[in-house]
Formats: C-alpha cells, structure tokens, sequence
C-alpha cells in the first residue's frame, strides 16, 4: 500500500512539474513572438500580446507608457517598417501557484547593447499576455560614476519637476 501512494504522490509532482514546464515553454514563446513582432514592425502582432491595460516602462525616466499611449508613440516606428530588435540571451521564468501569474527577467541583446527586461505576464482568456514590462540598459558597475556624471544635469532638472508635483 505505501508503495502505491508513494508511486502516486511521484506521478502526481512528476506531472505537475511537467505542467510547469509546458507553461514555461508557453511564456517563452510568447516573449520571444513578441520581440520579433517589434524587429518585424508587426504592430498588431505585438500589441495582441499585451494586455488591455499593460505598461511598457522605457529607459527614459520619463516612460511609463499605458497601453494606449505606447501604442500611440510605437505606431510611427512600426510604420516605418521598423521597430526595435530584442533577443533574449538569458531569462528567468517564475509562476505563481495557481500557474495564473508569471513575472520574469531577462537579458536582451539591442540596438542599445546589452539590457534588461522585466515583466509581469498573467493568463488572459487562455492565454498568455504582457501587464507589464520594464526596459533598462544594463550598465557595468565600473561605469556608473560616468554614467552618472553624463545624465546628472538632466537628471537634477527632471527631479526639481517631479518634486514639485
């Protein structure tokens, strides 16, 4: 008898890890559709991979784009014929215990070198979807004094703005 709850108890985990997996897959193919819909200015196919209210967080300091609004600033680029081009080089997947929610991390190699992106995707209708994504440029420790010094002015001035607001 305890051989055969034993035997359940690892098909049941075996599975479940399988379920995680195949989930897994499915969170990466949609990254990685929606990366290539940006390199392949396919407005459409991109936004259908967000959510009705995802964010798109740029590097600026200024960008926190609502759905529609990053929808209005991208439209031109996409026109153009062309976007933006991400790979990912390297990215983690985390799930939440319902496999309803996901949140991830990745290193992206662009125009801009090497970033990061950070989001939050969650189960939609069936379907995987973007809420939130953020986009930073990835700099070297060793750099940061420079970089520093090369945005402190525009920095200071945005910061009296925000402030005052």
């Amino acid at each position: 008898m305890n051989k055969l709850v034993l035997g359940l108890a690892l098909m049941f985990f075996a599975q479940l890890g399988a379920q995680e997996t195949e989930v897994e897959k499915q969170i990466h193919s949609v990254l990685d559709a929606w990366h290539l819909a940006a390199a392949e200015a396919d407005f459409k196919a991109y936004f259908d991979k967000m959510t009705a209210d995802g964010v798109f967080i740029g590097t600026d300091a200024t960008e926190n784009w609502q759905n529609k609004a990053f929808r209005e600033f991208s439209k031109p680029y996409f026109d153009r014929g062309k976007a933006w081009s991400f790979t990912s080089v390297e990215r983690n997947i985390y799930l939440n215990e319902a496999l309803d929610l996901a949140w991830f991390d990745e290193l992206l190699d662009t125009q801009m070198k090497l970033c990061r992106g950070s989001g939050v995707l969650k189960l939609v209708d069936g379907k995987w979807k973007i809420a939130h994504y953020v986009l930073s440029i990835a700099v070297p420790n060793e750099n940061v004094t420079e970089l520093v010094a090369l945005k402190k002015e525009k920095d200071s001035l945005l910061l009296r703005r925000l402030k005052q607001n």
